[in-house]
């Protein structure tokens, strides 16, 4: 088998595994009936009431997830990586979601990172934003916990990183050129404010190359997860910086008035 065939259908094999099912929640109120029953002063009082608001989020927007991994990192984790920029998974709606896949063969070593960015907003029938994306972890970790094809399957918390995090080690087979192929895949969620970053990080040796050592794997994706949450709460400050410096402006002209 030629080495380079192989990853190509393993990396699209790996890029649809990796994309979580993003599910984005809505909500209607239903239109209001003030005035209905003549009550004039009535409505004034129900109007002169704050309508109660969801609580703020952290992040208001999302970063590319090919920038939250740099270069330095990816030649480390990824080596060979092409493009070593990653690949942009499409998503209907950026500010939402995002996913980027790096893959690439060193001689007979593949390694292949997938990084995903989900943020939620707050909303009041579903709670905060911060509420709901814990809950997603929980579903990013059963996708891969409740998956009977996933062997030698090991969750720990992963404590330093970002407000929540867990990492999962475990073993996978991929059909390839109508043969199986093992690999060593480690799983790592973070929630960060409001986001979730989930980094998944697959490694073997074609061709009756070595497998990859498990140590070895779980610290690169730890890694990986590391520098992408870093980066994503990097985004928050600047945003928060300027919005600082937009009101300092402000009072300025204010002063100078």
């Amino acid at each position: 088998m030629h080495p380079t065939a192989t990853p190509r259908k393993a990396l699209r094999a790996l890029a649809w595994a990796a994309v979580p099912a993003l599910l984005i929640a809505g909500c209607s109120s239903p239109a209001s009936d003030s005035g209905a029953d003549g009550n004039d002063d009535g409505a004034a009082a129900e109007g002169s009431e704050s309508a109660p608001e969801p609580e703020p989020v952290r992040f208001a927007d999302l970063p590319s997830p090919c920038a939250v991994i740099g270069e330095d990192t990816i030649d480390e984790i990824v080596p060979k990586a092409d493009p070593k920029g990653g690949s942009a998974l499409t998503s209907n709606d950026t500010s939402l979601s995002g996913t980027c896949l790096w893959s690439g063969l060193k001689e007979y070593q593949y390694r292949s990172l997938t990084v995903s960015l989900r943020r939620f907003e707050s909303d009041l029938s579903l709670g905060s934003g911060d509420e709901r994306a814990q809950g997603f972890i929980a579903q990013q970790v059963e996708e891969i916990t409740g998956d009977g094809a996933n062997s030698d399957i090991a969750q720990e918390d992963l404590a330093g990183t970002g407000d929540s995090a867990i990492t999962i080690a475990y073993n996978a087979e991929k059909d390839i050129d109508d043969d199986t192929q093992d690999f060593r895949q480690q799983r790592v969620v973070v929630r960060t404010g409001n986001v979730v970053v989930t980094v998944d990080y697959a490694a073997t040796g074609l061709e009756g190359d070595d497998m990859p050592g498990a140590k070895g794997v779980r610290e690169r994706a730890e890694t990986a997860a590391a520098e992408a949450v870093e980066r994503l709460d990097a985004t928050a400050q600047e945003d928060g910086g300027d919005a600082d410096e937009e009101s300092g402006a402000d009072t300025d002209k204010k002063d100078d008035a």
